[in-house]
């Protein structure tokens, strides 16, 4: 049985990989929060692995946020996501250990990428600049992974995931990503009885949408396979707009009222869509069809409220 270090395993991405492998029964799962390794320091990742000598490392811890914590703390979001990648590649390297799995994001990509965006598009024209800070650092982890293994012959590899929503989410009014958020204002609508929910820009931008344990799934399909590309797209291939997702968690939670769109505020990219027929290629495809994948969100949502655990 293989010895599998999870990085961030108390994050949403963590926790759904952590599942994954429980299911699989076919690793030793190691998890260590940062009451027992911090990722930041060096020395403690590099004595960490050099004790636990672990054969498989995912690297789903990383410092992250919406548009408004991006903007606040590039520079938190730069140093912290460089220096827990380079801690985690190099120290693999010297403890030994055969394959590590870098995790993304789409934002690695140009604001300007063609659509649906192919691996092949990274480094070919400006990033978007509000999250630019957050981007050049998974950027940099891709390819340390990829050199890494060009030099030392480690197969070290990464999967670029698009907007990811599921259990474990963060429902932060300011910091969480377009899905939580939606789903904790039309709840709190819901309940209060108000008329209406208003929604940021025109509701015309389109976003694709993959649930966490479709994310995981396509993870430990990567480690199956013996020579994956250095990086690649992990998405469900189509999208949706900001209006019909609203009216979408609209109905999940059962509110009735009027959703009205804000034209003044800004409506970020008008598409982003992942290019996913590299990943198809090699035989996956995701399973969670949006609609179930957002009721059970809210169900999480409900649950983690009542028993006091959400991310609020």
């Amino acid at each position: 049985m293989k010895k599998l270090f999870i990085t961030g395993h108390r994050g949403m991405v963590g926790s759904a990989l952590v599942r994954k492998a429980g299911l699989l029964g076919s690793y030793e799962t190691i998890t260590a929060g940062r009451d027992a390794v911090d990722l930041t320091d060096q020395a403690a990742v590099f004595s960490f692995l050099e004790r636990e000598r672990p054969d498989v490392v995912i690297i789903a811890a990383a410092k992250v946020g919406g548009i408004h914590a991006n903007a606040t703390y590039p520079a938190d979001f730069i140093y912290e996501n460089l220096v827990i990648a380079s801690n985690l590649v190099e120290g693999s390297r010297r403890a030994g250990v055969g394959r590590v799995l870098f995790l993304g994001s789409s934002c690695i990509y140009p604001k300007l990428a063609p659509q649906p965006m192919p691996e092949s598009c990274l480094l070919t024209s400006p990033l978007e600049v509000t999250n630019e800070a957050y981007a050049v650092a998974k950027i940099a982890g891709l390819k340390l992974c990829q050199h890494y293994r060009a030099q030392h012959g480690l197969l070290y590899h990464s999967a670029m995931p698009t907007n990811l929503y599921g259990p474990g989410d963060n429902y932060h009014p300011e910091n969480s990503h377009v899905i939580p958020a939606l789903i904790r204002r039309f709840h709190e609508a819901q309940a209060n009885g108000a008329p209406s929910v208003t929604i940021w820009g025109t509701g015309t931008p389109l976003r694709e949408f993959l649930h966490v344990d479709d994310l995981a799934d396509a993870c430990f399909h990567l480690l199956r396979l013996e020579n994956p590309p250095d990086w690649v797209n992990v998405g469900v291939g189509e999208d949706i707009s900001i209006l019909d997702l609203a009216k979408l968690v609209a109905e999940v939670t059962g509110f009735q009222g009027q959703i009205l769109t804000d034209p003044t505020k800004p409506d970020g990219t008008p598409r982003k869509l992942m290019d996913i027929s590299l990943l198809r290629g090699t035989g996956w495809a995701p399973s969670v069809a949006f609609r179930d994948g957002l009721a059970a969100a809210y169900q999480d949502f409900l649950a983690s409220t009542l028993s006091g655990d959400a991310r609020l």
